[in-house]
């Protein structure tokens, strides 16, 4: 297991440096390179003696901690042994073509460029399910890689029930909170912002002697080890929002991965159950927190003092009505808290009907315009606005969406019982201190890694499963309290 999890460490860091550092032209041997050590990997998780040593442990009397080691151990060796080392070779070779392909697609704002490579990942993920085993529906194998336990059967409800529930409060809120463009016109240095995000790393708490920011196209977070951990933003010079929503994201998933029980780091308990619980740590901070107005009662002074000629006259209540805005945009990572899961229910359908063959990859943008319109309520403008604008697909991970809007529930009622646990968390967010929040989560979700699964682990902090109730009380009570307007009811309530 320990061997396994330092050439996990090894792929890590050449991946974060493929979207970081790597020169250009260095592409192609990466790509053979990634190959190879995948290979390597996954030469010795399915050699034959592994699996002798696993039946022999399993049947001899185990402690609790190690009997949980065994059994993610095991799940993740069951999936493995049914994929061929070829196919393991030739996705990683792929992912690494469709990574440079999708830079060229998006430079170009040409989604033709991209989707030869879409296509080989989508054939390659299409063998794999089949390999791994799906009971007819595909991408279930896909989606339990990232979400174990859940089904598409079980998903695609809870994402319909959300759109149910999340039009009609886009209709209502779209535009109503009015105020000036308060970013129109003016100029953040690049150079302060950068400074900025890394100051607010360290308020926030994240241990930068244990990981780095750096910058990338999509902010993501990477890295080998809970001791080098890494998080990426990206800096936008006429607006500070994907900086400081960027490195707030990416906090919260640093966070949990420096948070792992240290006699676990070498295991494989140092790791999140599932995408669903690491992404409910990332939005409770990048939103919970980090839109909320005791958040910026405490930082706006500070990012003010940063960028005094850019945010002359903006006062902190335009600031605070400005990033919670909603607002229908076609671009995901800059939508607002209501919009942001219409995201994730259109990329969730488009997915689902690939992985079933009811969709070319050649058909895709057309797909995507229509279904946005449906959903979201408007058309991108070009590729790049619209199926360009993930990395995901260009690594052919398909499934990892639908975690995004699990993590928005699972935050909401993890941050609703945090509220009860902690009664001046909110008076400790004014004045700047976030010890006993980064405290609670490291006891409650991050210490104990991938024992248990997610919902499992969920329920045990606050007493229920997934659930939409808590998040949808949320959003009502914030939105209703910015906007001064009485808001649809649930149409399932």
């Amino acid at each position: 297991m320990h061997e396994l999890k330092d050439l996990a460490g090894v792929l890590g860091l050449m991946s974060w440096d493929q979207e970081t550092y790597l020169p250009s032209k260095a592409g192609p041997a990466r790509a053979a390179q990634l190959a190879t050590l995948q290979g390597l990997y996954h030469q010795r998780l399915v050699a034959p003696e592994v699996g002798d040593w696993l039946e022999r442990a399993e049947r001899v009397e185990l402690d609790a901690e190690t009997r949980a080691m065994l059994k993610v151990f095991r799940r993740e060796r069951d999936h493995s042994v049914r994929v061929p080392e070829s196919l393991v070779r030739a996705l990683a070779e792929a992912q690494s073509t469709g990574l440079e392909t999708w830079r060229e697609a998006r430079t170009a704002r040409d989604f033709a460029r991209f989707a030869p490579a879409l296509q080989r990942l989508l054939e390659l993920r299409r063998e794999q399910a089949d390999a791994i085993g799906h009971g007819g529906e595909r991408y279930d194998a896909l989606l339990d890689h990232f979400e174990p336990e859940m089904t598409t059967a079980r998903l695609l409800p809870v994402l319909e029930r959300l759109r149910a529930s999340l039009v009609p409060l886009v209709d209502a809120l779209d535009g109503a909170l009015g105020g000036p463009e308060i970013f129109d016109g003016r100029s953040f240095d690049a150079e302060r912002q950068w400074q900025f995000t890394l100051e607010l790393l360290e308020l926030l708490g994240f241990d930068l002697h244990a990981g780095r920011q750096d910058r990338s196209i999509h902010p993501f977070t990477g890295g080998t080890h809970p001791t080098d951990v890494r998080l990426t933003t990206r800096i936008d010079p006429v607006n500070p929002s994907p900086a400081l929503f960027g490195t707030l994201h990416e906090f919260g998933h640093g966070l949990y991965e420096q948070g792992f029980a240290a006699a676990h780091h070498r295991t494989p308990l140092a790791a999140a159950p599932s995408m669903g619980l690491h992404e409910s740590q990332s939005r409770l901070w990048e939103n919970l927190v980090g839109r909320s107005l005791p958040f910026w009662e405490f930082l706006y002074p500070r990012l003010r003092s940063s960028f005094p000629e850019a945010l002359a006259g903006v006062e902190l209540e335009d600031f605070h009505r400005a990033i919670n805005r909603v607002r229908r945009s076609p671009i995901r990572v800059e939508a607002d808290e209501i919009t942001y899961n219409l995201h994730i229910v259109l990329r969730t359908a488009l997915e689902v009907r690939l992985l079933r063959d009811e969709l070319r990859v050649t058909d895709l943008p057309e797909a995507w315009n229509s279904e946005m319109e449906r959903t979201v309520g408007l058309r991108p403008r070009d590729d790049v606005e619209g199926v360009l604008q993930d990395i995901h697909w260009a690594h052919g991970e398909f499934g990892y969406f639908p975690t995004y809007a699990l993590g928005n529930l699972y935050a909401a009622s993890l941050m609703r019982t945090a509220e009860r646990a902690l009664p001046v968390l909110w008076d400790e967010v004014t004045r700047g201190e976030f010890g006993a929040l980064r405290a609670w989560l490291g006891q409650h979700i991050h210490r104990h890694g991938a024992w248990g699964s997610a919902e499992e682990r969920v329920q045990a902090v606050t007493g229920h499963g997934l659930t939409d109730t808590d998040f949808l009380a949320y959003l009502r009570s914030k939105y209703g309290a910015l906007s001064g307007r009485a808001l649809p009811t649930d149409p399932h309530r």
